[in-house]
């Protein structure tokens, strides 16, 4: 099975670490999502997990390989996505060019992908040739979101993928990353929008302080009374 998992990882910047012994891991075709206070580590936890930060402590392994080692060029090339939650789009090219721009590790015809992105995000085909610059922060977070795909990841790490959109995007977004995760690819994500968030995941992960919290099935810390009091407005 295909999976990405931290095991007692450690990490921070400038000396400091923000994120301290934390486990988590995501399988192949299931939605993960962390989520917590405002500074608990979480994009923290998932930009150690794609090299761009370096470890003090622990190991990241990659379908029971250990990947410490790998740039997050190589790892993206194993099959690791990840979407940043801000300046994720190339504002001065079109949509297509920003897919394109997706699959350069790819040596493969690229055009059926792109139609599938398409297909799973029907504005962005309306405007293919339109400079990204152009859209909403909505429909830059779907060429994000779509460009990924381009290199047909196994793992997806979304940061924030809804931040700044209103509620109907959200809820399109979201519908969109369950259809990903339906195709068998694993998702794990960072969101603010944590009882939404816990509402489509299989799993989830409780961040404080660098450390976990809680963990369990969404439905389990949706219904925690500690998660709810402290994290989903009671």
């Amino acid at each position: 099975m295909i999976s990405l998992k931290a095991q007692n990882i450690t990490a921070g910047y400038g000396g400091v670490d923000i994120i301290n012994n934390l486990n988590l891991f995501v399988d192949e075709g299931e939605i993960v999502v962390i989520v917590g206070p405002n500074g608990a580590g979480k994009s923290t936890a998932m930009k150690a997990m794609l090299g761009m930060l370096n470890l003090s402590n622990g190991s990241v392994e990659f379908s029971g390989k250990n990947i410490d080692k790998l740039l997050p060029q190589d790892r993206v090339s194993l099959g690791i996505a990840f979407v940043p939650q801000n300046q994720n789009v190339f504002t001065g090219l079109t949509v297509e060019e920003n897919l394109e721009m997706g699959a350069f590790l790819r040596i493969d015809n690229i055009k059926h992908t792109i139609d599938q992105v398409y297909e799973l995000f029907p504005i962005l085909g309306d405007k293919r040739n339109q400079n990204a610059g152009e859209l909403s922060g909505g429909q830059r977070q779907q060429v994000a979101f779509g460009r990924a795909l381009m290199t047909m990841p196994k793992i997806l790490m979304l940061d924030e993928p809804t931040a700044g959109v209103s509620p109907i995007v959200m809820d399109e977004l979201f519908s969109r990353i369950i259809e990903v995760g339906k195709t068998g690819v694993g998702i794990l994500m960072v969101e603010q929008n944590a009882k939404q968030a816990l509402g489509i995941a299989d799993r989830g992960y409780v961040l404080v302080n660098g450390k976990n919290r809680n963990e369990g099935s969404g439905k389990e810390l949706l219904e925690n009374p500690d998660v709810r009091k402290s994290f989903l407005g009671g």
